[in-house]
């Protein structure tokens, strides 16, 4: 029997410390231990705890996430969680477990824990028939960065979302939102059952559109144009084939 994974968040921003927090606790596998500003603070309660895993930031004051990983003996399983892209390489070459760049969905959060869920065990496991695992729970908020802040946006509050050349600009029913991300990325964190791309520089929650005349949506006030490029994958997916 496989037991949980006992975690450490090490993170100097309080608002990434809460993602993960509330991400961690929707993991029923996941034992959370100790949540910390700079590896400097962790260090001393690393060798009373021995905790498993470690959530990782990268740029920290004192002590950076990279120069902290080869000073641990022993040394836990480590994701790394960071802003920057560009440190993959070295991080990898520390041996980490896995890579994520802020800001990151919970199923990709999910996927990740769960790999690691699954090579975790004190023992080894009689051979029996494989259990599907489970499916992560569809995100019900994403996190977007926006200028200096990383906003929170409950999905059900999205109306659609319009590309503007190098950003998006997210429709609430409360706000706009423009947050410099690819739509590629957005479809990765939002929930993939209720979003639907109608055109190059459209996305729509399919649940808040009113009517289609045409290839044209309506949702609350704005006509949204359905692409040929989206139109044949858009119509099928409405009638459920």
């Amino acid at each position: 029997m496989k037991e949980n994974i006992t975690c450490y968040i090490i993170d100097d921003e309080h608002l990434a410390q809460e993602i993960l927090e509330v991400y961690i606790a929707k993991v029923p596998f996941l034992e959370l231990k100790g949540t910390f500003t700079s590896p400097l603070e962790a260090a001393a309660q690393l060798e009373v705890d021995k905790p498993d895993l470690l959530f990782l930031d990268i740029n920290m004051p004192d002590l950076d996430g990279l120069s902290f990983i080869p000073l641990l003996n022993p040394k836990p399983m480590i994701i790394l969680t960071t802003a920057y892209d560009q440190y993959a390489l070295k991080a990898f070459e520390l041996e980490v477990k896995d890579y994520l760049v802020k800001p990151f969905s919970f199923e990709r959060f999910y996927k990740s824990v769960f790999r690691l869920y699954q090579q975790h065990s004190t023992r080894p496991l009689q051979a029996r028939p494989e259990t599907p695992p489970p499916s992560p729970p569809e995100p019900d908020y994403i996190f977007v960065k926006v200028g200096h802040i990383i906003q929170k946006i409950p999905a059900r509050d999205i109306l659609f979302v319009e590309g503007m050349k190098d950003y998006l600009r997210i429709h609430t029913a409360k706000e706009k939102v423009m947050t410099l991300l690819s739509f590629a990325r957005l479809e990765e964190l939002l929930p993939a059952a209720n979003f639907a791309r109608v055109h190059r520089s459209f996305m729509v929650a399919i649940n808040k559109i009113d009517h289609i005349e045409k290839n044209r949506i309506r949702i609350a006030d704005q006509i949204i144009p359905i692409g040929d490029t989206y139109a044949e994958a858009f119509f099928k997916r409405l009638r459920g084939i």
